[in-house]
């Protein structure tokens, strides 16, 4: 599918606001994968479609999450996570897309998961880094994005969690996994 077809596809799901977003996220994953050796094709396209379910109805989520049997323990945590499984399954189903790397991008650009593929780093890093962020802290990941993708994504991870904690939410699991995985295997290194 080629980049037209795809925006065409996704805008009306999303606001203007949301759409700009994706086009950030679009060329910054696309920059991120030229720097670190990823699928550049499917980096745009997990990229435009990382928040096709964004703008969902919650009560729609949770009955997909439910009837789909998505794991039941996301409907214990802040539905802001809910859109990225969500869009996964519904790009699947509805676009057609069937490229693994790029549903798994999708799934998991929200709560990170333990063993990222280079891919799904560079969708959650650019989703986090895209020009039109602004909020204590990205500057940094910015910077160490330029240098070294696992730093960025630690420095990224650990601030969602800090973030998540100072506001007295639940942090799911898989983001932990992914923090941890990131942390050990940068030891290992």
């Amino acid at each position: 599918m080629d980049r037209n077809e795809a925006l065409k596809i996704v805008k009306p799901q999303l606001t203007d606001h949301r759409y700009q977003h994706t086009i950030g996220v679009m060329e910054t994953a696309i920059i991120l994968a030229k720097k670190y050796g990823a699928d550049e094709k499917k980096a745009e396209t997990a990229a435009i479609f990382h928040d096709y379910a964004k703008f969902k109805p919650k009560e729609e989520m949770k009955k997909l999450i439910i009837d789909e049997k998505m794991p039941a323990v996301l409907l214990d945590y802040n539905s802001e996570l809910w859109h990225a499984p969500v869009g996964a399954f519904l790009v699947e189903k509805v676009v057609g897309i069937k490229d693994e790397d790029i549903l798994d991008a999708i799934r998991y650009h929200t709560s990170g998961r333990k063993g990222m593929s280079l891919l799904e780093k560079v969708i959650y890093l650019a989703d986090y880094i895209e020009p039109g962020r602004h909020f204590p802290g990205v500057d940094e990941v910015r910077k160490l994005a330029q240098e070294d993708l696992n730093l960025a994504l630690i420095k990224a991870v650990q601030n969602t969690i800090i973030f998540l904690m100072k506001k007295n939410q639940a942090v799911f699991p898989e983001t932990f996994e992914a923090y941890n995985d990131l942390v050990i295997s940068r030891r290992i290194d």
